[in-house]
Order: C-alpha cells, then structure tokens, then sequence
C-alpha cells in the first residue's frame, strides 16, 4: 500500500458511525426513534421549568420558609481592624486611598470604610473613615492619634 499524506486518517476503532435515528426500521432505530412510546418526551419542543416534578408538588414550595434577609438593603463597608493600621507609620495620615494604596483593600465599598477595635496600636496615627466602632475610636486616641468621620 502507497504512503503518504492522503493516506492519513484515524486508527482503526477510533472513530464511530453516528447513530441515525428515524431512518426506517432496517436502522434499527426506526418508528419512535428511541423516544420510547408516547407521551411528553417522545414529542418535540418539550421542556419543563426549573424544579418541575412532573405535576407534584416541588421541593422549593414543600419545605417550609423561615427568616428574613436584609440583603437587597444591607450596607456594605470595607472592613479594617486597628491591627491592620500598624503598617502605617507614626503620625501617617490614614484615609480610605492609603488604605488601597497600602493593600489593605482591593477597593472600598459603596458605603465607606468601617474601623473595627480588634487588636492593638502602639502609634499615633491620624485615621479617616465613615465609621469607627467605640472600641475603635478608643484604641486609636489612646495611642496618641485622632479618629476623623468621614461625612457622606
């Protein structure tokens, strides 16, 4: 046998004759098609909505519903805790750009910055942001530094 680039193709079994389906019964696949025997799914255009379970009552509306979300009305705030401020140096000048500019935030968030008092402080440091908690706010003029609000 001849060789050459028009004798390539794939190795032998590598490859299957695809299964022609409605194309009589010597196909073997011939009168339903392999569709089975009536009903919704031997006919075309079928489908059914997401948890549909065939008439019965769905998963999602028998169980019960409880709670409350606040989701869609929720602020959200970056958060930083006062340990996170000591890569700052003594007397800096912190707001929410230094924040990004030093990595301790991709981006701040639509409602501002929120200080939160975990951890400590050992310098005084000039801190900006829309909200300190108390334990925050405390920490931070302890060590000798102000804590500005931020007015939106």
């Amino acid at each position: 046998m001849a060789s050459g680039t028009h004798s390539f193709g794939p190795n032998k079994g590598a490859t299957h004759k695809r299964k022609r389906i409605g194309r009589g019964p010597g196909s073997g696949h011939g009168k339903t098609a392999t569709r089975g025997n009536k009903g919704q799914w031997s006919r075309s255009g079928t489908h059914s909505k997401r948890g549909f379970e065939g008439g019965q009552m769905p998963l999602h509306r028998r169980i019960p519903k409880r709670g409350f979300s606040n989701a869609p009305f929720a602020k959200e705030h970056t958060v930083i805790n006062v340990s996170d401020l000591v890569r700052f140096e003594k007397d800096a000048k912190v707001g929410p750009q230094e924040i990004v500019a030093s990595g301790l935030a991709r981006k701040i968030a639509k409602h501002g910055v929120r200080v939160l008092g975990d951890g400590k402080i050992d310098r005084a440091l000039h801190v900006t942001a829309h909200y300190f908690t108390a334990s925050a706010r405390e920490k931070i003029t302890n060590a000798g530094g102000t804590a500005e609000v931020i007015v939106s």
